[in-house]
């Protein structure tokens, strides 16, 4: 699969008492596409997976499938700590939809450079579609090392790609510079895309996307023209709203932001909380002041 440009990770809607809201859906769908991303993600940390029974999420993917109508590539998030887990999860689910999956390095465990490698190793050896290694330390409480991914890049044809949200722009570097050519690197952090773009990566995937998928689409534009000086403008324009996004949590701040353009409630599920009043004021605010400059 051809990862190049903005991929979204797509959010969860919840309605008030909670419950998925599926008719937000195809209006959070119809965004990203005549935004003119490139692929969307599903079942990603960003959309509270974890929080997701089994039947919403076959529920959410009919949903968006219907909706997308072969306009987009999808992409399937499949990842967790218990590997048989995770193998089992590929085995069973309906992968015909997707071109790809998501695999977030284990978490918690802490598992050594061996661990990951073993873990990735049976997945790869489990699943029919390309894989994605999605190296989040903050998250997961350990790192895939540049070697560690050099080494699976090498024993398996199906790792493609690696998500970087290490927030580490030498780690990036070294990715490229060691793996074989035909793997790609995708920014993890949306405060890093344009500067993981210019150290080489191909494209990123993206939580501002699901409510502002435009500017960073005229972005990859603008660096693809060599027409950095506007590259540059908009990165630093997007700033104040991409650090207010992270500030109570991921997607509590996206969500906010999504209800004042009107795409969804800012409604998540515990343990997460919504926004707080005085984060959706600042995000509003900051919305409003940039609108004219996206």
């Amino acid at each position: 699969m051809d990862l190049k440009g903005l991929g979204v990770a797509m959010i969860t809607p919840f309605q008030q008492d909670g419950t998925v809201d599926y008719k937000a859906i195809p209006g959070i769908v119809e965004n990203i596409v005549t935004g003119h991303a490139d692929y969307i993600v599903l079942m990603g940390t960003t959309a509270e997976v974890v929080c997701l029974s089994e039947e919403e999420k076959k529920q959410i993917i009919r949903v968006v499938q219907e909706a997308n109508q072969n306009k987009l590539p999808l992409v399937i998030g499949i990842g967790g700590n218990n590997t048989a887990r995770v193998v089992k999860e590929i085995q069973k689910t309906d992968l015909s939809p997707f071109q790809a999956i998501l695999s977030v390095s284990p978490y918690y465990n802490k598992p050594t450079q061996e661990g990951i490698y073993h873990h990735y190793a049976a997945i790869a050896k489990a699943s029919s579609l390309p894989i994605i290694v999605y190296d989040v330390p903050s998250r997961t409480g350990s790192s895939v090392e540049v070697s560690t991914f050099v080494r699976l890049t090498e024993d398996f044809s199906n790792i493609i790609a690696i998500k970087d949200a290490s927030g580490a722009l030498t780690k990036a570097q070294e990715i490229i510079k060691h793996c074989p050519k035909h793997i790609q690197l995708i920014s993890g952090d949306d405060a890093l895309t344009l500067p993981m773009l210019l150290a080489g990566a191909v494209g990123t995937i993206s939580v501002l996307g699901n409510a502002l998928p435009v500017p960073l689409v005229r972005m990859f534009q603008f660096v693809e023209e060599g027409n950095l000086n506007k590259a540059y403008e908009l990165h630093y324009h997007l700033m104040d709203l991409i650090h207010l996004l992270f500030e109570e949590g991921n997607p509590v701040g996206i969500k906010a932001l999504m209800e004042h353009t009107g795409l969804c409630t800012k409604q998540v599920r515990l343990p997460l909380v919504s926004a707080s009043s005085e984060l959706s004021k600042r995000i509003e605010t900051v919305l409003e002041e940039s609108l004219h400059l996206l």
